[in-house]
Parts: structure tokens; C-alpha cells; sequence
């Protein structure tokens, strides 16, 4: 398929390469762009630049519009609520849709604790804000994440990271007290057991347990690679914080809102955290996180200690409660899973067809998806030349892929969970020809 389309302007019309340098001369270089493609409008899982092109979306604003690019449903209730205010502050005069909202994420949020919610603005705050809490609440000052993963680019969630570039390099010194642990990999030799020893080593040499106040992990490593944290292994971290009275953080802020086949990623492990990151899906494109938990736990910082100008807009409120109704309504959980089923199948058969290049393929949690490319069937050769050439030519042909992993070698699939199993297709279908396309040229 070409992605060259009628151009829908006028001739005069600034085209991608203009915006591209105006934006060079314009915007910092350290806040960058992965596709000089500049969009003029977008419907569900499609995307139309200002020349024309049309493109087929796998990115999702990284996972950010679960339920597509401007739902009607989403669309109306933020029209509406502009229409009333668009801001007045939730800490100064407070407004229903907040309320009605957290009183919905209390109850989705895993395990029968009681829960409270606080807002905030992008998932980076929440990282910093359930630091905080969790600080409050034990009194201690030590916190534990793991090697490749991602948790925002603010100081305490730079420190919290486990990749170096291009996040951390440059930025130090970060904050202290914050330790990393291997996360278990069984692809790349690291079983959950070499994982849980290394953190009772950690606690031997580096910081004792009733020194750490948090371990914060993702269900599923996102910018780390789209690799699963093994059930038993959550599970046993579970076990770990119950003992030793640390406070269990998960990171659902990629992995959150139907898009792993359940609601939240931890789910398929039975866990119930004390405090729980969201963002990105939850509002389908408008800006507003928010850190879940345990009401005990949540409510040891005093008034005043949490909070933010913008934190729980009413207008990204009022979105969020329609992106809960669509979820719902839509069933996208269950579609999460329907897609994932549909991707694992033809990537698993991609895969069959060029093993030495695709090492391995993670599709076990719904509509977060991945490929790891390697070179002559080697774990510890990343190529990541071959992935950048497979996101440059699938682009080329109307696909927008993302990568990530710590060696930049990972392609990952994050389409809308609304998308139509035709568009689905199409964008498979782009995704093997361009790779068949480079491996012919080589």
C-alpha cells in the first residue's frame, strides 16, 4: 500500500518538511520527534499528515488513545464540559466529575482494600507523588526498582529508570536512596530466582528492609522492552513488602485501561498493590494521571502535601469518565485480548519465516505486543540497525511502529483497542512486507 494520498491543501501550504525545520529552529532538540510527519487530523486507529498521507497508527500516542483518536463519546463530553469551565482548581473549588471519577478508579483498582485517589498531570508525578506517599507512610527512605525500567523523565522518576540513554545522560546528579535489581528476563538468562536473589542481596549490602519504604515495578517493562513480569515473580514481591511492611508499587501507567487483556496488568497475577500509577489511557489523549491505592497508605501526607495547578482537570475528568464508559460499553477489554490473539499469530508465523532476525516474540498480555530483533538467532546480538530500518520503511508505506529496549532493538505494537480488524490487518500486512523488503535487500 502507498500512503500518498491527494494533497488536502492548498500548494502553498506548509508541507512535513517545512514544520520539521520551523520545529528544529523552534523546540529544544532534547524534546524530539520520532517521525517528521505532521498530523492534521486523525479518526480511531488513523492518522492524516498535512500533505495528505494517510497512515495506520501501532503507536497510540504510546498507549495513550486506548480507545481511539477522538471518540465521539470522548469528544462530546469535553465539549460539554468546556462549554461549563475549564478549570477552577480541584484543591480550591472542587467539582463532581473528580469525585465521580476517583470513586470509578477506586473500584477498578485491584483487591478489596479501600481505596483513595489523587491527580495528577502526567505519569512522571505520579511516580514522584506515590514516592511520597509511600515515604509518609513508612517513615522510611530507601526505594527499589528494577534494571530497564521506566517510570518518567522528573528527577525521582530519572532516578527510578534503569536505562541510561537517552533519559538519564547528561541530568545527574540524581536523588539518593533509590536502588535498582535485576528484572527477571527468561529470554536473556535471568530466571524470577536470580531476580529475587539479587534483591535479598540487595537488602544485605545496599539497603536494609526496614530501610526501604517502596519497590515500585511494571507488570510489563514498556520503554525496557515489553518484557512481562513473571506472576510468580509479583507475586513474591507481594510476599516480600508484607513482610518486611514495605509498600508495594505498581507501575500501570502504559500497561493500565484494558490494554493487557485486563484492566490493570496485575490482575493476571492476583496482586493487589498498596499504590498504583495510571495515566495515558485514562483519558484518551488528554492530559491527567493519578495515583491509586490503599486509603490507609494514601492518606498519611498531611492536606497540602499532594496536589498541582492542573492536577484532575475537569475537562480531562470529564473525558476520563467517558474512556471508562467506552471501555465498558465496547468491551475493550476483551478486545484487547481478541487482538492480541490476532497479532501473536501472524507475528509467531513472521517469525517461522525469519528466525534468525526475529529472536523472540511477546504476546502474552492482550494488545501490548513485541518483537525482538537479533542477530543469527542471538539473545546478547541486539540489532538495532534492522529495527530502525523496519520502523523508517513501514513508515514509508503508512505505518507508525515504535521501538524501545534498553539496546533500542525491540519493535512494539500498541494499536487502539476500537481498531477495525481490517485496519488491523492492513497494518500486519505493511509490517511483514517491510521487513520481507529489507531482508531481500540484504
Amino acid at each position: 500500500m502507498s500512503n500518498t494520498t491527494a494533497r488536502q491543501q492548498a500548494p502553498s501550504a506548509p508541507g512535513n518538511a517545512e514544520w520539521q525545520a520551523r520545529k528544529t529552529a523552534a523546540i529544544a532538540r532534547g524534546q524530539g520527534n520520532a517521525a517528521s510527519i505532521y498530523v492534521e487530523r486523525a479518526s480511531n486507529a488513523e492518522m492524516w499528515d498535512v500533505e495528505g498521507n494517510r497512515y495506520i497508527d501501532f503507536a497510540a500516542g504510546i498507549a495513550v488513545c486506548n480507545t481511539g483518536h477522538s471518540h465521539p463519546a470522548v469528544v462530546a463530553a469535553v465539549k460539554e464540559q468546556v462549554e461549563r469551565f475549564s478549570h477552577t482548581c480541584v484543591m480550591i473549588t472542587p467539582y463532581d466529575s473528580a469525585v465521580r471519577l476517583a470513586e470509578r478508579l477506586n473500584e477498578l483498582a485491584p483487591g478489596s482494600t479501600p481505596k483513595k485517589t489523587i491527580y495528577v498531570t502526567t505519569g512522571a508525578e505520579a511516580v514522584e507523588n506515590s514516592v511520597k506517599i509511600a515515604r509518609a507512610h513508612t517513615g522510611r527512605r530507601g526505594v527499589i526498582a528494577f534494571n530497564g525500567g521506566f517510570h518518567g523523565r522528573t528527577m525521582m522518576a530519572l532516578s527510578l529508570t534503569g536505562k541510561i540513554t537517552p533519559y538519564k545522560n547528561l541530568f545527574g546528579p540524581f536523588p539518593g536512596e533509590v536502588y535498582h535489581a535485576p528484572f527477571p528476563i527468561d529470554y536473556h538468562g535471568i530466571s524470577v530466582d536470580d531476580a529475587l536473589r539479587a534483591l535479598h542481596t540487595l537488602f544485605k549490602v545496599d539497603l536494609a528492609p526496614e530501610d526501604c519504604a517502596a519497590i515500585m515495578v511494571e507488570p510489563v517493562q514498556g520503554e525496557g522492552g515489553f518484557y512481562p513480569a513473571p506472576d510468580e515473580f509479583l507475586r513474591a514481591l507481594r510476599q516480600i513488602c508484607d513482610e518486611h511492611g514495605i509498600v508495594l508499587i505498581v507501575d500501570e501507567i502504559q500497561s493500565g485501561f484494558g490494554r493487557t487483556g485486563r484492566f490493570f496488568c496485575a490482575e493476571y497475577a492476583g496482586v493487589e498493590a498498596d499504590l498504583m500509577t495510571v495515566a495515558k489511557g485514562i483519558a484518551g489523549g488528554y492530559p491527567l494521571a493519578a495515583v491509586v491505592g490503599k486509603a490507609e497508605i494514601m492518606d498519611a501526607p498531611l492536606p497540602g502535601g499532594l496536589g498541582g495547578t492542573y492536577a484532575g482537570s475537569p475537562v480531562a475528568c470529564s473525558a476520563a469518565l467517558a474512556v471508562l464508559d467506552v471501555i465498558e460499553q465496547e468491551q475493550l477489554v476483551e478486545r484487547a485480548a481478541a487482538i492480541g490473539s490476532r497479532v501473536k499469530a501472524r507475528l509467531l508465523a513472521l517469525q517461522q519465516e525469519f528466525p534468525d532476525v526475529i529472536g523472540d516474540v511477546r504476546a502474552e498480555r492482550g494488545a501490548m505486543l513485541a518483537m525482538e530483533l537479533v542477530k543469527d538467532k542471538d539473545p546478547h546480538s541486539p540489532d538495532m540497525d534492522l529495527t530502525k530500518q523496519i520502523v523508517a520503511t513501514a513508515r514509508e508505506h503508512g505505518l507508525i511502529l515504535l521501538s524501545c529496549g534498553i539496546n533500542g532493538n525491540v519493535i512494539r505494537l500498541l494499536p487502539a483497542l476500537t481498531i477495525p480488524d481490517e485496519v488491523l490487518d492492513e497494518g500486519l500486512d505493511i509490517l511483514e512486507a517491510s521487513l520481507r523488503e529489507l531482508m531481500k535487500a540484504a
